[in-house]
């Protein structure tokens, strides 16, 4: 029935085995099977040797690695506690009249696949933050219903924050569900091998977050460059173009770090290069750029078109997603596409040799690698199949894989300090450099309020680096007003974000250069800061500088975040968990230790409201009033302001 073995407490009933073993300081890792059990970490790093503390005994056994303890039932009935003896997290109890309990792994007939649900009892009042992003209000997950899949603005990201003072990873890739409902909660893998999840306690938000970020990943140090301004539209149609925009930066004495060239640079899908009747000469370029001090990112796509000079090649060598039936199109844009298989180690090499010949020997050193989810024309999960499995079973590491062929071909070359956009993350991605942002959304002001949360999400998911296209992607004329308002806000919004960029497809487009190659696709309108007018100019220059002045500060936050797995941006709990409504307000933020954000949200406001956490105090920068803590109050908005305030005196230069 119990035994331990390895430092690792084990229960067995009929066919089944369940594991729990220390995962790092103060965690434990759980896993269930009724077969062999899989080696496999999926979003964690190899565990350091430790030595719990196993206490069998013939009616329940315990295990216990530094402030979390496991208990396991003769039933085998599963509760965490805290090292106050406090419950963290119980299975539900299997009962007579129920005929479940907390776990099932109920196998698919005449397979060895299983669906797997876990449930838990849950406790009505707790808190829970997390998952990644999806585009809702709902900052605090408690009640919320979650699909476990990517898509377009939508990522996946399996750990769990709890004001109860537990950190939840689920460790599975498989598509699926996470119910937080106040009665019980629940995690639903519809086709998978097995059980495993991981569980850390901690007495703070930060202890829980930092012992997470050791689990599954952290950071490289943000290079200098990335810390500035990124500067990106759908989408410069040539050389020339893109250069022009770099030049009048300069001119116009504003600061850039990065700009972008965007999709259909190229002769076609999959074949990972300048098309150069419009690019015709890359190196000159980068050059150029290098020397006004600005890096050039590329935009890479994973879908291989069928006229692709390497669609048959990778077809032959199984670099390519498998459909199991029908045609073996996964996504149709501008041709016929399959995907590149990221999770076939041959497959990533393969793709970095083309990357390093036809970008990176240019000098290109950062790459956007958008749909990333990989998009799929129809998300038909039960019919596609992965170098490692079904995409039922292993779909949602996908984008883990997709930065790791990047991160591994640039370490492989020397390269440090990386960082590659990527427009979906798994738990893990952070460790592959992958700087998250918020996909294809609106250009409204409803879609900016949802960003707010999705970006403190991500952040307590684990994902340090993240950012959204200011001014959001989908529409938005340069000419009108209310537009312009609602990029002014986003811009000043971007300004406390971890990475600053401007991006989005604006009206009125433009109609495409040619009939083939770079020349396909249509571009939208002008998105660069001297777009929209004088007034949003003026205001958004003072925000280019601002970010500028603010470099040092921001350097420090991505030393902890690399260090440490410290998110720049998080909510105020975060910095002040003693503080009961500090753990309420879902559009307001911490940029830092010394710096609170309040956005302005909503059009026409000039003013609003702002709590202020206790156990600090707090000063206006503008004005240099200076407030208590604990209490919420208004404070004025004109256009050409977003509300800060700094604790306890700090001396950093918003104004």
């Amino acid at each position: 029935m119990f035994r331990s073995h390895n430092s690792r407490l084990i229960w067995e009933y009929d066919h089944e085995q369940l594991w729990i073993e220390p995962w790092g300081d103060h965690s434990l890792r759980v896993r269930a099977s009724y077969s062999e059990m899989a080696d496999e970490d999926w979003a964690l790093l190899p565990a350091s040797p430790s030595e719990p503390v196993i206490d069998i005994r013939d009616d329940k056994a315990t295990i216990t690695n530094g402030k979390i303890k496991a208990e396991v039932t003769r039933g085998g009935r599963v509760t965490f506690f805290n090292q106050q003896g406090q419950i963290l997290l119980r299975e539900s109890e299997y009962t007579y009249q129920l005929k479940y309990g907390g776990r099932e792994l109920t196998a698919h007939t005449g397979s060895s696949d299983y669906y797997l649900t876990l449930r838990f009892e849950s406790d009505p009042a707790e808190k829970l933050f997390g998952m990644g992003q999806y585009q809702q209000p709902f900052l605090n997950l408690k009640g919320c219903q979650l699909e476990l899949t990517h898509r377009n603005s939508q990522s996946s990201v399996p750990f769990v924050l709890s004001s109860l003072g537990y950190g939840f990873l689920w460790n599975n890739p498989a598509v699926g569900r996470a119910n937080f409902n106040l009665n019980v909660t629940e995690w639903c893998a519809p086709s998978t091998k097995q059980l495993d999840y991981w569980m850390t306690a901690g007495d703070t938000p930060a202890e829980i977050e930092e012992a997470y970020a050791s689990a599954a990943g952290k950071v490289p140090m943000m290079p200098d460059y990335a810390m500035g301004f990124w500067q990106c539209k759908l989408r410069y149609r040539n050389q020339a173009e893109l250069l022009e925009v770099a030049r009048e930066y300069k001119r116009r004495n504003l600061p850039i770090s990065v700009i972008v060239i965007d999709f259909f640079h190229w002769t076609n899908q999959g074949d990972w290069n300048f098309d150069l009747e419009y690019w015709p000469d890359p190196k000159a370029m980068v050059e150029e750029l290098k020397e006004m001090g600005i890096e050039l990112m590329v935009s890479v796509w994973p879908t291989v078109q069928t006229e692709s000079d390497n669609y048959q090649e990778m077809l032959e060598k199984g670099y390519l997603l498998r459909s199991d039936r029908g045609v073996r199109t996964q996504f149709q844009f501008l041709g016929q596409n399959a995907v590149f298989d990221a999770t076939n180690p041959e497959a990533r090499r393969f793709l970095w040799n083309i990357i390093k010949k036809n970008y990176y020997d240019y000098g290109i050193k950062v790459f956007w690698l958008d749909e990333a989810e990989p998009e799929l024309t129809v998300y038909d999960h039960d019919i596609y199949r992965y170098h490692i499995g079904s995409s039922k079973q292993v779909g949602n590491i996908y984008p883990s894989r997709y930065s790791q062929t990047f991160f591994e071909g640039m370490e492989s070359e020397g390269q440090t300090n990386i960082i590659n956009l990527v427009r979906t993350a798994w738990a893990g991605s952070q460790r592959y450099g992958a700087l998250v942002w918020s996909g294809d959304i609106a250009s409204t002001f409803e879609v900016f309020r949802y960003q707010v949360v999705a970006g403190l999400n991500m952040a307590i998911a684990g994902i340090p680096w993240w950012t959204t296209d200011i001014g959001g992607f989908h529409g938005g004329h340069p000419d009108d007003p209310s537009f312009r308002e609602l990029v002014v806000r986003w811009f000043q919004y971007g300004a406390f974000c971890p990475v600053f960029r401007l991006h989005g497809d604006r009206l009125p487009w433009n109609a495409p250069a040619g009939t083939a190659g770079g020349g396909l696709c249509a571009s939208g309108g002008p998105n660069e800061v001297w777009s929209y007018g004088e007034e949003a100019y003026v205001i958004m220059a003072d925000y280019l500088h601002l970010r500028e002045r603010l470099r040092p500060y921001i350097t420090e936050l991505m030393q902890q975040a690399h260090e440490k797995g410290t998110p720049p941006m998080r909510p105020l709990f975060y910095d002040f968990p003693q503080d009961a409504k500090a753990w309420d307000p879902a559009d307001q933020f911490m940029f830092g230790p010394d710096l609170l954000v309040a956005p302005v949200l909503y059009e026409g406001d000039r003013s609003r409201s702002v709590y202020l956490p206790a156990g600090a105090d707090w000063v206006d920068p503008y004005t240099g009033a200076a407030f208590q803590g604990g209490s919420s109050i208004m404070m004025d908005a004109p256009l050409e302001r977003i509300p800060v305030l700094l604790r306890n005196g700090a001396n950093l230069p918003i104004v």
